[in-house]
């Protein structure tokens, strides 16, 4: 298990500058290090994969890799302790929540005939007018309501 107090900010910019000289695709093969999406390091306007760069750095400081398998606080340490040497340290962005919408009407069926024919009828488009109300929908084959409120194909 890898124990990081030893990595100081000077280690951390060699294994950048090796990162450097290597470029990405090789600095991670050689390392056996995947690449970082959420979590870069950032310096000199430039991004780098965090946890290769602290594994590489703990090799700086102490003579021995640490690999992807010995990061046990994950991401959480890697930025931490990055943060803690001084360096910035990107957020994975937040996905905004998805909005539930009404279930949506499913589409009646063509009459036999026209899919014999192969043949597809458009219904012309227009814009919802303000005065529209919402669609009733049957809870169990999603079918539009007539105005009785009774399903025709569930009763």
């Amino acid at each position: 298990m890898a124990t990081f107090s030893a990595v100081q900010a000077q280690h951390i910019r060699e294994a950048i500058e090796e990162y450097d000289r290597r470029g990405r695709d090789d600095f991670l093969g050689v390392y056996g290090f995947g690449p970082s999406e959420e979590h870069l390091l950032i310096h000199d306007g430039r991004s780098y994969d965090s946890m290769a760069i602290l594994g590489v750095a703990h090799r700086y400081a102490t003579g021995r890799l640490a690999s992807p398998a010995e990061f046990h606080d994950g991401m959480s340490g890697v930025v931490a302790l990055l943060r803690r040497r001084g360096f910035e340290v990107t957020e994975p962005a937040v996905a905004t929540p998805v909005q539930r919408t009404a279930p949506v009407a499913r589409a009646t069926r063509r009459p036999a005939a026209s899919r014999a024919a192969g043949t597809r009828t458009a219904a012309p488009r227009r814009a919802p007018a303000a005065s529209d109300r919402p669609v009733t929908t049957c809870p169990t084959c999603f079918m539009v309501l007539p105005a009785t409120g009774i399903c025709d194909q569930c009763g």
